[in-house]
C-alpha cells in the first residue's frame, strides 16, 4: 500500500519533469537569439549576427521536418523545428530592415524575377529571374524575397520527399542531412579559432550554454529513444562545443597579437 502510495505522488512529478524536459526542447534553442534580437533593435546594427546562420537553421530544420513524415519521432523535437523556423525568419526580418537602411544608395538584390537598378547611378532597370550571385546570395533588400527563397526551397524538398516518401535509405539519409546540417553549426568557429589561433570576442558563457544546452539536448535524445541521427549528431554537437572549451583555454594559456575587428560569435551556434 505504501509502495502503491508513493507512485501515485511520484506520477505527477514524473509528468511536470516531462513537461518540464518537452518545453526546455522546444524553446530552448531560441533563448540565445533573444538578447541577439534585442541587441541588433538598440543599435539599429546588424553586423554581429550573421544571417547565414538562418539560412543554415531555416534547412535544418526544414529537412527535420520532412523526415517526420517519414519517420515519426517526438512532438516536442518537431514543434521545436517549427519554433526555430519562425525564429530564423524573425531574425532575418529584423536583419534585413535594419542592413538595407543603413547601407543607402546601393543595388537592390532580389532572389525572385524583379526590376533592379543601381540608384546612386541611374542605370535603366534589367530584368533577370534569379539573383544567384554567390557575391550577394542571401543578402537581399526585401525580406520577402527570403520567404521566397524558402518557400522554394521547402516546396522543392518536400515535392522529392513525397515521391520518395516510401524509401527507407531516403528517409533515413533525409533525417541524418537534416541534424547534421546543423551539427555542423560550430565548426566555422572552431575553424575560425584555429587559424587565428586565438578566441578574441568569442564570450565564453555562450560557449558554456552551448555545452551546457547541446549536452541536455543530447540526454534528451537518449532517454526519449529519438531516431538515432539525433543522438549521433547530438553528441557531435558536445565534442564540438568541447573543442572550442577547449581552444579558449590552450590559446587563454599562449595568448597570441588579437585579431582586428573580431566578430562576435553568439550567432554562430544554436541550442
Amino acid at each position: 500500500m505504501e509502495a502503491a502510495g508513493a507512485d501515485g505522488l511520484l506520477a505527477p512529478l514524473r509528468r511536470l519533469l516531462s513537461w518540464a524536459a518537452a518545453g526546455a526542447m522546444v524553446f530552448g534553442g531560441v533563448v540565445p537569439y533573444i538578447p541577439q534580437y534585442r541587441d541588433i533593435r538598440r543599435t539599429q546594427s546588424a553586423d554581429g549576427f550573421s544571417t547565414h546562420v538562418c539560412l543554415v537553421l531555416l534547412v535544418a530544420n526544414i529537412l527535420r521536418i520532412l523526415f517526420w513524415f517519414g519517420r515519426h519521432f517526438e512532438s516536442p523535437l518537431l514543434w521545436q523545428s517549427i519554433i526555430m523556423i519562425l525564429t530564423m525568419l524573425l531574425m532575418l526580418k529584423l536583419c534585413t530592415e535594419v542592413r538595407v537602411a543603413n547601407e543607402l544608395n546601393i543595388k537592390r538584390r532580389s532572389f525572385a524575377a524583379a526590376d533592379s537598378k543601381d540608384e546612386e547611378l541611374k542605370v535603366p532597370p534589367t530584368r533577370s529571374y534569379l539573383d544567384l550571385d554567390p557575391h550577394h546570395f542571401w543578402r537581399w533588400s526585401s525580406f520577402a524575397d527570403y520567404v521566397q527563397c524558402v518557400l522554394a526551397f521547402a516546396g522543392v524538398a518536400g515535392y522529392i520527399t513525397y515521391l520518395s516518401i516510401d524509401s527507407a535509405l531516403f528517409v533515413e539519409t533525409l533525417g541524418f542531412f537534416a541534424v547534421l546540417t546543423e551539427a555542423m553549426l560550430g565548426v566555422p568557429q572552431l575553424y575560425r579559432n584555429h587559424c587565428h589561433r586565438s578566441t578574441e570576442g568569442m564570450s565564453l558563457k555562450m560557449v558554456l550554454m552551448w555545452t551546457s544546452g547541446d549536452t541536455f539536448k543530447t540526454a534528451y535524445f537518449l532517454l526519449n529513444g529519438a531516431p538515432l541521427q539525433f543522438s549521433v549528431c547530438g553528441l557531435l554537437q558536445v565534442l564540438v562545443d568541447l573543442a572550442i572549451l577547449g581552444q579558449a583555454y590552450a590559446f587563454a594559456r599562449h595568448p597570441q597579437k588579437p585579431v582586428p575587428h573580431a566578430v562576435h560569435p553568439v550567432s554562430a551556434k544554436a541550442l
